[in-house]
Formats: structure tokens, sequence, C-alpha cells
């Protein structure tokens, strides 16, 4: 297991010894990812982070789960995202194990709660008693004695928000979580939670993870996004390659291999239509043309955006990681020229209502 954060209910930090605290040299590698605050919160994660979902445990094993736990420590990324429902629980087990070997406090680690994870009617939502169930059963698989974050999964309409709002803050008073945050969420039920929260001297929520891409971008700029300015809250961006779309790779069918050929993925293939492949090749030909990858040109435009702290990415192979990370350094390239042939060839701006 590794060691407990320094601080319980009293929030009180034991002093070390002078002399006795060590510190790492920031490598080459580190110094080319950027580190952005969560919201206004004081935390600073990745601008480009790992998740687990659809991968670990479906595609990834131990041995490979682990090269790419560490692959992605050494470039940089601290931010490593998870949920108690990924892989029914596996995904966790196999992230815990990753992790060993890499020092717990330069982590941040997340996961999630909400989905049915146990049997019986108490089995699932945000109630006190499942979140308390789930906070200790990921703890659990993930081998770990607090998260940094804790997301409420969606939206559970069964539980008052109080409810929800004074069992994160127990969390945090407990040291189980040091952050929390929600997935999912509308702009009116973050803002009920940030407001409820406020009201009694809580600790509300600093971080809202919602899935944002070119060709699913409404819920960000819209209605997310004055939120986020307001409120503070940071966004952690998943799916930001739309399933693999936007790498491109389904620009001449379905590669063997490739998630949308898994019977277990087939929902992929409903989202690879004709339009979205013509607006890919093009994506891709502006991409060549700055030296860049269509999916590096993809997330580099997502950290054009000052609210996301965080571009959630998946990768099952070290190339692919390589790639994702990349695309820090080619946001220099996104000048307001080449953002105004994105948005042309997109052709999908959201219009506020």
């Amino acid at each position: 297991m590794h060691t407990q954060p320094l601080f319980g209910a009293a929030f009180l930090f034991p002093l070390a010894p002078l002399g006795t605290i060590k510190t790492t040299p920031v490598t080459e590698k580190e110094r080319k990812m950027h580190y952005r605050r969560l919201g206004r919160s004081g935390i600073k994660v990745s601008e480009l982070s790992y998740g687990a979902w659809v991968t670990f445990g479906n595609q990834l094993g131990e041995k490979e789960a682990r090269e790419i736990i560490h692959a992605a420590y050494d470039r940089g990324v601290n931010f490593f995202d998870n949920a108690d429902i990924y892989a029914k629980g596996q995904a966790e087990i196999l992230m815990g194990k990753a992790i060993q070997g890499l020092p717990r406090p330069a982590l941040v680690l997340s996961s999630k709660v909400f989905w049915p994870t146990m049997p019986g009617p108490n089995g699932r939502g945000l109630s006190r008693k499942h979140i308390m169930e789930s906070i200790h059963a990921s703890l659990r698989r993930l081998g770990t004695d607090y998260l940094d974050i804790y997301y409420c999964h969606r939206f559970d309409p069964d539980t008052p928000i109080e409810e929800v709002v004074y069992t994160m803050n127990l969390l945090i008073q407990q040291g189980k979580i040091l952050y929390w945050g929600t997935s999912e969420w509308t702009a009116a039920q973050i803002t009920q939670a940030v407001h409820l929260a406020r009201q009694h001297h809580l600790l509300p929520p600093v971080v809202e993870q919602p899935q944002y891409n070119m060709f699913h971008r409404r819920r960000v700029e819209v209605e997310l996004a004055p939120v986020a300015r307001e409120l503070g809250i940071g966004l952690t961006t998943w799916s930001p390659l739309y399933s693999g779309i936007l790498t491109g790779k389904y620009n001449e069918g379905i590669p063997e291999g490739s998630r949308a050929s898994l019977e277990s993925m087939a929902w992929i293939r409903d989202r690879i239509t004709p339009e979205r492949i013509a607006v890919v090749r093009q994506l891709s030909a502006l991409a060549a043309e700055l030296g860049l990858t269509t999916a590096q040109l993809a997330i580099a435009w997502l950290l054009r955006r000052k609210e996301v702290s965080s571009v959630i990415t998946g990768a099952t192979k070290l190339a692919q990681l390589e790639e994702n990370l990349g695309a820090a350094e080619a946001l220099e390239k996104l000048t307001d020229e080449v953002l105004d042939r994105i948005e042309a060839i997109l052709d999908n701006a959201p219009e506020e209502e």
C-alpha cells in the first residue's frame, strides 16, 4: 500500500526535519510537458494525461499497462484517470499494479463513482452508502490510501445534492480524497453543488470531466466554459479523438485490430460516417501541411481552451502514446489563420442560444 497523505481531519501537516527532504532534478522530457492548475484549486495536472477507459482490462494486460504508465510518467505525465466501472474494476487493479515503483506523491490519481458496481438497490448512485463503499473498494483495487481526485460519474436524481456534497467533504476530512469533481453534469447541477458547498462552508467540486472533441463541442464551449470561468472549475476532457476517428486511421476503412474491429466496440462503427470521414481527410491534409499527425492536430486544438486543465488521452501502444504527447508542442503551430481553417473544415461551431 502507498503511504497515506500527511494530513487528517484537522488538516495538520507534520514538519520534516531540515535537510531530510530530497528533490529530484527536472528531466528534459518533463520540461516539455506543461502543467495547468485544476481550475482555481492549488493542484497542478499535466495538460496531457492518460486514462484507463477502454484499454485497461480490455486491450492491455499487466505488462503492457505498466510499460504505458511508466513511459507516460517519464514523459512528464502526472495525472492518471480511472473509474470503478471500467472493465468491472479490473482497470483499477491493473493501474494499481502499474504504478508500483513510481513515487506516489508525484502522481495525481483519480477514480469515479456512480454506476452499478455492487448488488442490490444501493449498489449504484451517489448515496452516502454507495459512495463510502465504493471509495474503499477503489482504494483497495488501486493499492493506495487516498485518491487525488474523486468524480461523481453522473448526476444522481435520486440522491439530494446536499448528501453528495456533505459526503465528498467528509471523505476529504478523512484524508481518503483530496479534491472532488463531477463528470457529465450540467452547468446548472455544477452551479448548485458549488453554491450549496459555499453556503455551508464545505469544500466544493473543483473539476468537471466532459466529453470534448472536434465533433462534440457544444457542451463545453457554450454550456460549461462560462461556468468554469465564473466558479473556477477545471475541465479534464475525455474522448479527444472521438473513439479514434480523429486519428485518421479509419479514413480508408476499418483496419484489423483497431477498436472499431472489435465486437465489443461495435458502437464505434456507427460513428464512422462518410460525412465525418470527409472532414477527417481534410484535417489530415492540414495536419500534414503543418508537420503534424491528425491526432496531434485534434488534441492540440483542445488545448487552445484555457478552461481545459487536462486532455485525457488513451493509447494501447508506446508509439501512440508518443504521438499523442507530441500534441503539447504542436499547440504553438495553431495560429489564428490555422484555427480559422480548422473551423471552415469542421463547419460545426456551436451558437449560443
